[in-house]
């Protein structure tokens, strides 16, 4: 049973409709929320990430009452449930800001709370502004990204809380977001390049499946009266591509759609043919791939051949997922 609060005309959120030009962004935005994919916006300021991230939460799939339940359990426990309507009803969009304390982003306190990774589950976790945040909490979030809960210790005891969210983030190239920009001159000494683009550790960036680069839109594209695709209609391919999902992985435990696959389920559900397995091959040892950047590029894959109600996932679908591989830092 699917628990829908959105609107007929997709309106829940900032509709793709109303942003002007970044067609490739939501291109690559309909990508992430079809296979549930962790994404990172890159690009200078006023290039629209924080608009464009806002707006996932109109093309992603209904909550399923099981998930509505389980959600409201963590926000029951948090003390976050609204009187009035005592029981989430969409999916969880949250937006810490980047000095937010351990604690408030993991979970802690005393007695213990859930932290915003546990308040989006089943959701979104956007962070803007992404390696402001303090080192050691950027790499903390490594586990749970991983594992989809985080365990807390305390003298009193140790609890668990699910995490199973969307990590969704935004970065400047530098300090003051000028760097590579044509028309504006960064002002950063090389040192402060190096110390902010060294917070995004190769370990994060490898928990990442989409990296998408944001450039400012021309004056003339927002001008442009034409309407752009209604995230309803976004919404409807998304939810067709999670359709199949569902189905594909109906008989595996705690796998919802393409992102959930481990390694030891990616090579039956998102095996190649001779030609996509050479093609792949030749591109893991130019690129020099890691692993777990190789897994993600086949899950990458496989939702695109989802998109497209595709069974078969061919060289244009690799192709497509190789272009969201790298970081705008690397």
């Amino acid at each position: 049973m699917v628990i829908s609060k959105y609107k007929r005309d997709g309106s829940s959120g900032v509709n793709f409709k109303d942003i002007k030009g970044q067609e490739s962004v939501k291109r690559a935005l309909e990508i992430a929320c079809a296979g549930g994919h962790n994404a990172s916006l890159f690009g200078p300021p006023g290039s629209g990430k924080t608009l464009l991230a806002r707006s996932m939460i109109s093309i992603l799939p209904d909550i399923t009452e099981e998930e509505a339940l389980e959600v409201t359990k963590i926000y029951s426990i948090a003390g976050e449930l609204d009187k009035k309507s005592p029981f989430i009803v969409e999916r969880p969009f949250r937006t810490p800001h980047h000095s937010t304390s351990r604690p408030g982003l993991l979970g802690g306190g005393n007695p213990i709370s859930p932290g915003e990774i546990s308040l989006a589950h089943y959701g979104v976790l956007f962070i803007d502004e992404f390696p402001e945040l303090e080192r050691g909490i950027i790499e903390s979030l490594r586990q749970p990204l991983e594992n989809h809960e985080i365990s807390i210790s305390r003298a009193q005891g140790s609890l668990t809380f699910p995490a199973n969210f969307m990590f969704v983030i935004a970065s400047n190239p530098c300090p003051c977001g000028n760097l590579g920009n044509p028309k504006k001159e960064c002002t950063c000494y090389r040192m402060q390049i190096k110390k902010y683009q060294d917070k995004l550790s190769g370990p994060i960036i490898d928990r990442i499946d989409l990296h998408i680069r944001c450039s400012p839109v021309d004056l003339a594209k927002l001008s442009d009266q034409k309407d752009a695709e209604n995230s309803m209609v976004v919404k409807l391919r998304v939810q067709r591509a999670r359709d199949l999902q569902q189905e594909r992985y109906k008989d595996l435990q705690g796998v919802r759609c393409n992102a959930d696959l481990d390694a030891s389920n990616i090579g039956a559900f998102c095996s190649l043919g001779l030609n996509e397995q050479s093609f792949m091959t030749s591109a893991a040892n130019k690129l020099v791939l890691s692993a777990r950047s190789y897994h993600k590029i086949l899950k990458v894959s496989r939702t695109i051949s989802d998109l497209e109600e595709n069974g078969e996932i061919t060289v244009n679908h690799i192709s497509e997922a190789l272009q969201y591989r790298f970081s705008g830092f690397s």
